[in-house]
């Protein structure tokens, strides 16, 4: 990783990691690593591994986690960066949630709302997956309401702790 990030328009940002195609643990671990070398970023935490089932998607259970960084990048040059990482883990996207090699999703940047065309914050989808709420909830404790918790109790997901 790079050194800390001073600059004081730096933005705080919660990064989604998932992957369930090829070797997905060391998928995630490169990609927080290669998420440190990005120009004026910075990985401050990173939630503990999780197995969950896909969502609205078929393939083999994916390993998923959030990492908190600290960016100078603005949004949407940190969805391309994040993009360039997914492309450069062998990410392809034969159709709407594939499996894959490595998924990185801007889930939330500092309090900003975004509607783009190519990058919605927070994440459209965000409330409705276990495998994001429980690690962000992990690194922003009360974040999450409880009732938002309990609406993604049924999906199966399970804490795997520490990398």
């Amino acid at each position: 990783m790079r050194g800390r990030v001073t600059d004081p328009a730096a933005a705080p940002a919660w990064i989604g990691l998932g992957a369930n195609l090829g070797d997905a643990r060391a998928a995630l671990a490169g990609a927080v690593q290669a998420m440190g070398r990005l120009a004026g970023t910075q990985v401050l935490r990173v939630s503990s591994l999780y197995r969950s089932a896909p969502v609205d998607a078929t393939g083999p259970d994916y390993l998923n986690a959030v990492a908190e960084l600290r960016t100078t990048l603005a949004p949407q040059a940190l969805l391309q960066a994040l993009q360039a990482l997914e492309l450069a883990a062998g990410r392809e996207r034969p159709y709407r949630n594939a499996p894959r090699t490595l998924d990185l999703d801007v889930l939330l940047y500092g309090s900003q709302s975004i509607a783009t065309p190519t990058l919605t914050v927070p994440h459209p989808r965000l409330w409705e997956r276990a495998f994001v709420l429980l690690p962000l909830a992990e690194l922003r404790p009360g974040w999450a309401t409880p009732a938002q918790l309990r609406a993604v109790a049924g999906q199966r997901i399970e804490c795997l702790g520490a990398w």
